[in-house]
């Protein structure tokens, strides 16, 4: 993974024109000169409020056959306070940069629970809980505030528990459950409703699969285009991107085999702010 500050360095190469002409610049000189701190696992956080089944059906999921409890992203619908309650503890206690509730907001996650009409609603409505929470900080000017203090939106997207490079079945090792089009497709809707949502940045996190990756890069790439054309969005316009990568053992690579030198090589071709 490159740090901000790492990117900077490369300014000097021929890499400059690169990251001026797609306006990358202005993000790395913001996080050159700062540590900037991620906040934590949501998971755990939803855990500590002892939540039951009730908690994640109310409203929209009532009609849902399956057990709905543990799929978090439904709470953006049904328990917003609990969402924005944890946004606020992370922010208190440092963080410069929250997450949204969306790590499994895809069509693909949520087909598990029969939810994937919903996805993309929870994508938006995750995103806009977390933006309202950092923007009533940053305008909060209270004791304790710290005055200018600039807290950033992260968009997660998460791996899904599907491989794009591996096969679910030892008998059949050409099967894939879904297509590279079809991930694309649902990473896109996830993208574009966290966009829409009001995220600075978009976190692709705890990855294992650069093909999962490079179908969430793609799905980038279109929600750009989609902008222009609604006229949200500007022709040099670049959609923050950071990775985080899962290491699957002590010989440093992937699930699916890779090391992390060849999974950044993988996805270099988007200018990955981290």
């Amino acid at each position: 993974t490159h740090t901000g500050h790492q990117y900077y360095s490369l300014l000097d190469s021929n890499k400059e024109a690169m990251f001026l002409e797609l306006g990358l610049y202005l993000w790395v000189m913001i996080l050159r000169d700062k540590i900037y701190i991620l906040d934590g696992a949501t998971g755990t956080m939803i855990q500590r409020y002892g939540l039951g089944e009730s908690d994640y059906r109310e409203g929209a999921f009532e009609g849902c056959a399956a057990e709905l409890l543990g799929n978090n992203e439904c709470l953006n619908l049904t328990r917003p306070d609990v969402i924005k309650e944890i946004h606020r503890e992370y922010i208190k206690a440092g963080a410069d940069i929250i997450e949204t509730n969306t790590f499994s907001a895809n069509r693909i996650s949520q087909s598990e629970y029969g939810c994937e009409e919903y996805a993309a609603r929870m994508a938006y409505e995750g995103a806009r809980l977390a933006r309202e929470t950092a923007d009533e900080y940053m305008s909060d000017n209270s004791e304790g505030n710290v005055p200018g203090r600039k807290i950033l939106v992260a968009g997660s997207v998460g791996p899904t528990s599907k491989s794009l490079s591996l096969s679910p079945d030892v008998a059949d090792p050409g099967y894939r459950p879904y297509s590279f089009d079809q991930m694309r497709d649902a990473y896109r809707e996830q993208i574009q409703a966290l966009l829409d949502g009001g995220v600075d940045l978009i976190l692709i996190e705890t990855c294992f699969d650069a093909l999962n990756v490079k179908a969430a890069l793609s799905a980038i790439q279109e929600c750009k285009t989609i902008r222009m054309n609604e006229g949200s969005g500007i022709s040099n316009e670049v959609i923050p991107v950071i990775i985080s990568v899962s290491v699957g053992d002590r010989s440093g690579r992937t699930l699916t085999g890779q090391t992390l030198k060849a999974f950044y090589r993988s996805v270099s071709h988007y200018p990955i702010l981290a």
